[in-house]
């Protein structure tokens, strides 16, 4: 168990878990530290320089984002010559940064910005002046973002999100000194194995990366900030929806669970569909056999008179409600409440029914539910992952991200078993291609080596399952060798 400590921050005194990020827990406790560098979600590099703190009984100046706390730790994160220091990085930042700011799309959204205005810094306080430095041009031939070197502070944040988030490693530095630039793999960003989630985006402090927006997007003070839920597939990833004059201009992660900030490309970038000219905007009500535009007013009166002379007709029975995937779990539930309560029919069916039925029908037979029994976030933890009859990157990539983590820094074991080489492969410690349609065979032989071999929970198995004495019957027959000869694994 995680020690408590007590620690003292500019004469604050702060009760914290021993090991925790000193940066961290001062803007935890309201002690608002400058940094460009440091993210919560990617590990620490200390390259800005901008955290520096005095820490009692160190002889030097400490990044407070590489300090981790101690019982006892005296520090001290403000004073005259801290300040000093600062403001002299920001100015250096500043001298090589394209200070475009009344035109850039960034304005109000960037740190750089926020902490050249927190430290007065202006072209009558500078004491740098702007050095030349021969830079590519903007590389624009991504289809979702854009960066532009000259607005990049190299914080490196993008370049360790894709890596240690996304685990693709898209995004490294290409040569040195004042010509040091971000690139994707190794030329233009179109060329390179990029697949557009954004995540560069998301962490970037600057508008170095960006997505490509419309010329003059519309002012980070001038949208309302509307959270939702991404209905593009099961995770359930939380966006952050830029509004202006009822259209989406953009979306960010929303930095809550269960994707903490990330999205896939669709997610982030999927959103020009609602602006569409062939897309719905009002209701529609069939007048002398003709679909014509009405107000929601009209429509609702019409499905109101409508449901209650069915209803009172012919019996609520009669009437039967289908609901959307598209719809978030709290809208579906209103729904299918509408349907028993109001109408008073358990006529409710679901659009995931008709391509899931099978899968849920094991599930709830199995597990007692038709869901995982895991959150999501449990899976990086995970010690063994097992991914059969899934193209995680492909269909789920915010779970696939999670999957990668936990190989890579958890140290879990991948098994996938696939005839396609997925992407999840070129992570997994054991790859099997089963002949296809052969998927039961294996499964059952996977169980009968676990009971030949003394493997299962006899525990779990005697307190938690039923039938389990049919199942073996079944599963004795599938030895490894006839399992071999159906699937040639």
């Amino acid at each position: 168990m995680t020690r408590k400590v007590a620690i003292e921050i500019d004469g604050q005194r702060i009760e914290v878990e021993q090991g925790a990020n000193l940066l961290q827990v001062a803007r935890d406790n309201g002690i608002d530290i400058p940094g460009l560098c440091y993210h919560p979600r990617v590990s620490v590099s200390g390259a800005c320089r901008l955290c520096v703190v005095r820490i009692a009984g160190r002889p030097s100046l400490v990044p407070a984002c590489t300090a981790e706390v101690v019982n006892g730790m005296e520090v001290i994160a403000f004073d005259e010559e801290l300040d000093s220091m600062r403001r002299m990085l920001i100015d250096l930042l500043l001298s090589e940064h394209n200070c475009d700011c009344m035109t850039c799309e960034s304005a109000g959204n960037c740190e750089l910005q926020d902490l050249a205005y927190r430290y007065g810094l202006d072209n009558r306080t500078r004491r740098f002046i702007a050095r030349e430095k021969v830079l590519p041009n903007p590389d624009l031939s991504s289809p979702v973002l854009n960066y532009d070197p000259s607005k990049c502070i190299l914080c490196g944040r993008c370049v360790r999100a894709c890596d240690e988030i996304q685990g693709k490693g898209v995004l490294s530095y290409a040569y040195r000194g004042l010509e040091t630039v971000v690139v994707a793999g190794l030329g233009e960003w179109e060329t390179s194995e990029c697949d557009g989630c954004g995540e560069c985006v998301q962490l970037c402090p600057t508008s170095a990366i960006l997505e490509k927006l419309p010329l003059r997007p519309p002012r980070s003070w001038e949208v309302k900030k509307i959270q939702t839920t991404c209905s593009y597939c099961g995770v359930g990833c939380q966006i952050e929806m830029w509004v202006k004059d009822n259209e989406v201009v953009k979306v960010r992660g929303a930095e809550v669970i269960p994707n903490y900030g990330s999205t896939c490309i669709k997610g982030r970038f999927g959103h020009t569909y609602l602006t569409k000219d062939d897309r719905l905007t009002t209701p529609l009500v069939r007048k002398n056999g003709t679909l014509e535009p009405a107000t929601w007013d009209e429509a609702m009166a019409v499905i109101k008179e409508r449901l209650l002379k069915i209803k009172d007709g012919h019996g609520p029975d009669t009437l039967a409600g289908l609901a959307s995937a598209k719809c978030t779990n709290e809208e579906n539930y209103l729904f299918q409440k509408f349907m028993r309560a109001s109408v008073g029919t358990n006529n409710v069916d679901h659009c995931a029914r008709l391509c899931h039925a099978s899968t849920v029908a094991g599930l709830a037979a199995a597990f007692g539910s038709g869901a995982m029994t895991n959150s999501i976030a449990e899976l990086e933890y995970a010690k063994c992952i097992l991914v059969t009859g899934s193209n995680t990157t492909e269909t789920h990539p915010v779970i696939a991200s999670l999957i990668k983590r936990a190989v890579r820094y958890n140290g879990a074991k991948l098994i996938v078993v696939d005839p396609r080489r997925i992407d999840l492969v070129k992570y997994a410690a054991v790859w099997l291609r089963q002949k296809n349609g052969t998927d039961v065979a294996w499964m059952n032989g996977m169980m009968n080596v676990i009971l030949s071999e003394g493997l299962a929970d006899e525990s779990f198995i005697r307190e938690r399952t039923e039938g389990f004495d049919e199942l073996k019957k079944v599963v004795e027959q599938y030895t490894p060798e006839k399992v071999e000869e159906i699937t040639t694994i």
